[in-house]
């Protein structure tokens, strides 16, 4: 298939005109686009040629986006678009993870299924700043394909930030020796633990699946971000192991730098049921603490699970319920 040659991030990138021709069926009045799942990135186990493409389309004004694209493509919507786009829009921006999904879409032109999500760049800034769901931030901690890179600097700075922030958290999670892999395997892991959808129609061994046969494009991903990291950790190049600093100090630093609601959430969990210290004391006496990565762990593991369980609740009136029968069956099938 011919590709297109984009440039992203300082670097030329093919993208397939497919893409292209998928994204001219819909408003264009989106601000970034990208693809992501197996359909999109290599993962183990999961080369079928049909498999559903994943797209985020990140807007400015839901309202006037939905009002846009259901005039376009109103098969593409649930019973929801007859309580109009300003429904629409509320439902998207005041539940779940802010995310309103369209799935088994067929672009029969293309002969392609998609499913489609639609986020208001205001709720997507928050979450790749503050982790409030770390649903979309978690996506974006590993490589995708962007099909429309934004012009905000706003929104640049806020992708580069969760990057950083994703390094920041695997690092609490890993022992003083590492590899690359088990490296990326935390980031990636991060969106994935408690996620009430690998109990419930994932692969259990959908994050080795996906890191696995994308370590380079991983590495292409964190290398800038990781330069910033030289005084907290050594990535030697080859197969050679990962060092990094252990110090309580240093865990210090990484807490310090985590994203606002994990933090909160290491405050509320520390202070439950005793003194109420302030942020800094907490972080200070966690960083301290044997038991350190264990409460990070399931601080995340709970938010993730609780953002997940929303967004899954949300997705049954805004696919309704026959397409939802039919996703769940076709997540369950991938499974074998």
């Amino acid at each position: 298939m011919a590709s297109t040659a984009v440039k992203v991030a300082g670097a030329v990138k093919d993208i397939s005109p497919i893409y292209y021709r998928i994204l001219s069926k819909f408003p264009q009045n989106f601000t970034f686009c990208f693809a992501y799942g197996s359909a999109v990135k290599p993962q183990i186990g999961n080369q079928k040629k049909h498999n559903m493409i994943d797209l985020i389309y990140c807007v400015d004004n839901s309202y006037r986006w939905h009002g846009a694209n259901i005039e376009m493509n109103p098969s593409h919507y649930s019973a929801l678009r007859f309580l109009g786009k300003g429904f629409v829009a509320r439902f998207q921006e005041n539940w779940g993870a802010k995310v309103y999904f369209n799935t088994l879409v067929d672009i029969k032109e293309e002969n392609v299924t998609i499913k489609y999500g639609v986020v208001s760049q205001k709720d997507l800034v928050t979450d790749l700043l503050d982790w409030n769901h770390l649903y979309l931030a978690g996506r974006l901690h590993k490589p995708v394909e962007i099909i429309k890179q934004t012009n905000s600097s706003h929104l640049q700075n806020a992708l580069q930030s969760n990057l950083r922030s994703a390094v920041h958290t695997a690092l609490l999670m890993l022992p003083e020796s590492f590899s690359e892999y088990d490296f990326y395997f935390a980031i990636s892991n991060l969106s994935y633990a408690g996620d009430f959808r690998m109990t419930f129609g994932e692969n259990k061994n959908k994050v080795r699946n996906i890191v696995q046969p994308q370590l380079l494009n991983f590495r292409e991903l964190y290398r800038p971000i990781l330069q910033q990291f030289h005084a907290y950790v050594d990535f030697p190049t080859g197969d050679a192991q990962c060092h990094q600093d252990l110090n309580p100090e240093t865990k210090l630093h990484h807490l310090m730098q985590l994203p606002m609601v994990p933090q909160q959430r290491i405050v509320k969990f520390w202070n439950h049921g005793g003194l109420q210290q302030d942020m800094e004391d907490v972080l200070r006496a966690v960083a301290y603490d044997i038991d350190c990565t264990i409460i990070l762990r399931q601080i995340l593991k709970d938010l993730v699970w609780q953002s997940s369980v929303r967004q899954s609740l949300k997705g049954i009136p805004t696919a309704g319920i026959l397409k939802s029968i039919r996703y769940s069956a076709k997540k369950i099938a991938k499974m074998f």
